[in-house]
């Protein structure tokens, strides 16, 4: 239960109270990630499957699944997203990107960052409504598990903290690996098995999508940790949005 909360607590609005702020509580609670972001999944498929349902349109529906995500986690993912592409955009120095990425403000790279992820999302997203509610919605819903999964491995033991506070200090290196390579073959296993519904190639689909979206993910996080010298909770958000993003494109190409 500590990881749950801690789960739902640091990844979503949902009112939760962290009843411990520990390693222990964050290496459940990164365990635990998937579980929130079925939560999260299911929400924003359930209101742009309702919104498709009701003759909106792909296009409409397709904003509505993108924006539920963002509006149930306050944006936090989408700041940490700009903030890294700030960061690793500036060329500076490993502290002062991580100053400039510690600012309230949003720079020309972020920017960019968030533009095209949200109309990648939202263009996926289209086509996958276009082929069907079903699509659209299970989409919605393995993506979120998916983005979640990405930060369980970025919180695994070896890939160290850029900073000695915040988020990125508290649940970086916590998770042991075997213990995140179980969790990300019960993800496939959900993958497959949701693609199934439609079809065999479907769930071969899914399962390939999911291993573009978790192998991008594990280049942008590498990349961070060579650049500003670990994970903060910025480069948490960057690896979230962008592990959605791809599965996303990766399931419409299909």
């Amino acid at each position: 239960m500590d990881g749950l909360r801690f789960a739902f607590g640091t990844l979503t609005v949902f009112p939760t109270r962290i009843t411990r702020w520990d390693r222990d509580a964050a290496r459940a609670g990164m365990l635990c990630a998937p579980v929130a972001g079925l939560a999260l999944g299911l929400c924003s498929a359930a209101l742009g499957g309702a919104f498709f349902a009701l003759g909106a349109g792909p296009l409409l529906a397709a904003v509505v699944t993108a924006a539920v995500p963002a509006a149930l986690t306050r944006g936090l993912h989408l700041d940490g997203l700009a903030d890294t592409a700030d960061g690793l955009g500036s060329a500076k120095p490993a502290e002062d990107a991580l100053r400039i990425m510690k600012q309230s403000d949003i720079g020309p790279f972020g920017v960019i960052a968030l533009v095209f992820v949200l109309f990648a999302q939202v263009a996926a997203l289209y086509e996958l409504y276009e082929e069907g509610w079903v699509h659209g919605t299970v989409a919605a819903v393995l993506t979120a598990v998916l983005a979640r999964l990405a930060l369980t491995h970025a919180s695994r033991h070896g890939v160290p903290a850029a900073r000695p506070e915040g988020l990125g200090a508290i649940v970086a290196a916590t998770v042991p690996t075997r213990s995140a390579t179980l969790l990300t073959g019960l993800v496939l296993v959900l993958c497959a098995s949701a693609g199934l519904l439609l079809s065999p190639y479907q769930a071969i689909h899914n399962v390939l999508a999911a291993g573009a979206a978790l192998c991008t993910a594990a280049l942008l996080l590498r990349r961070c940790v060579r650049r500003f010298g670990g994970v903060t909770g910025d480069v948490f958000g960057a690896v979230e949005e962008t592990t959605a993003t791809v599965a996303l494109i990766a399931l419409a190409l299909g």
